[in-house]
């Protein structure tokens, strides 16, 4: 048993940052004073709906996002988003052009097949995932209805270092692992949805940033939780909402408005990613195998080419604090997902271990 904390290189449920938790420790059974935990708390109260409405106002402010979108708090976990995407806004020609850069891009795009007309514009699935391929609004259909990318790669570590032109046609992002990462021109998107285990809150909840012109168009057979305009009408209070995932994301909000915003997590994503790469890419064993252009800065993969080694590697780094390094099932090798909570440290103490890894075992026999 560790004694400490570790170092959670998960890449969903992922870590929070410590401040974050300590306060939702600190509240949990008394929430500032009213005498009950958020968790027992009515979702019609006024202490939640200003938990809410707080949480809504602070992702705005972090995000810039104008009152020509509405903020959706929903459930059903970012698969969902799969289904509801095509079920709202496959409208006029009922068409919608894919852009497939990893697993779960293509899993969205099988989903919305069976609603519409669905064409993968653009694949990297050829080359194992390891670009993101270029794209104009040359390559897209006039009359489809909207464009649909996965922003960062969690399998295979690549993601849209810039998003595509798509014109006068919405673009739709899965912006799960990427969000509050960097900054981005939510202006540029007719709707951004994100699954909250990443850089926000617990699973299960799902954050839609949708244009309003874009709501109504649901077709009347529509269940109503899938319908987006019945969930932005009712300030996403339709039913009861995820409370407590929703209370902490507000939390991680007010943290992230605290320490510099969106800003100072870009700064500190993009200095973790590249010393990360740096060291891997000097190193004997470990490749990194996405073209350096498209690398992300949230999943970084890698592996040395010998499966055996790899498992090594993941268990030697578990007995250092450094867990949860091992690939998807799919893409095999390690991932280190150091989302905004992985401080700084935690992606210095990795590289001490990839270097004394390297020295270790480059050219010698499996120990």
């Amino acid at each position: 048993m560790f004694k400490s904390r570790v170092y959670n290189f998960s890449a969903g449920p992922s870590m929070l940052p410590l401040e974050v938790m300590e306060q939702a420790a600190s509240e949990m059974t008394n929430y500032r004073g009213c005498g009950m935990s958020v968790m027992e708390m009515s979702h019609r109260s006024q202490d939640f709906e200003s938990i809410l409405r707080t949480a809504e106002q602070d992702l705005r402010d972090l995000m810039h996002i104008s009152q020509d979108y509405s903020v959706l708090f929903l459930q059903g976990g970012g698969t969902l988003q799969f289904a509801m995407v095509p079920m709202n806004l496959l409208r006029k020609s009922f068409k919608a052009d894919y852009v497939v850069t990893g697993t779960w891009a293509k899993k969205a795009a099988e989903e919305a097949a069976k609603f519409g007309d669905i064409r993968i514009t653009a694949s990297s699935e050829s080359d194992g995932y390891t670009y993101t391929p270029d794209v104009t609004a040359e390559n897209f259909r006039t009359d489809a209805d909207y464009i649909y990318v996965t922003g960062n790669n969690t399998v295979f570590g690549a993601r849209w270092a810039q998003y595509p032109d798509t014109g006068d046609i919405p673009l739709v992002c899965d912006l799960s692992s990427g969000i509050l990462s960097e900054e981005i021109d939510v202006n540029r998107f007719g709707l951004i949805w994100a699954g909250a285990q990443k850089n926000i809150g617990p699973a299960g909840l799902v954050i839609v940033i949708i244009r309003k012109d874009l709501l109504g168009f649901a077709p009347p057979e529509t269940p109503t939780m899938l319908n987006y305009q019945i969930m932005a009408e009712h300030a996403s209070l339709y039913n009861t909402p995820p409370t407590y995932a929703i209370y902490v994301a507000g939390l991680t909000f007010r943290f992230l408005k605290e320490n510099g915003g969106v800003p100072a997590m870009e700064a500190l994503n993009r200095k973790k990613a590249g010393l990360l790469y740096r060291c891997i890419d000097s190193s004997k064993l470990f490749t990194a195998p996405v073209a350096p252009r498209d690398r992300s800065l949230m999943s970084v993969v890698f592996k040395t080419g010998d499966p055996e080694l790899d498992k090594i590697f993941v268990d030697q780094a578990r007995e250092r604090g450094l867990v949860n390094l091992a690939g998807h099932r799919i893409a095999g090798g390690m991932r280190a997902s150091i989302y905004n909570a992985m401080p700084l440290e935690g992606v210095e103490a990795l590289i001490r271990f990839i270097e004394e890894f390297d020295r270790t075992h480059a050219g010698g026999p499996h120990v």
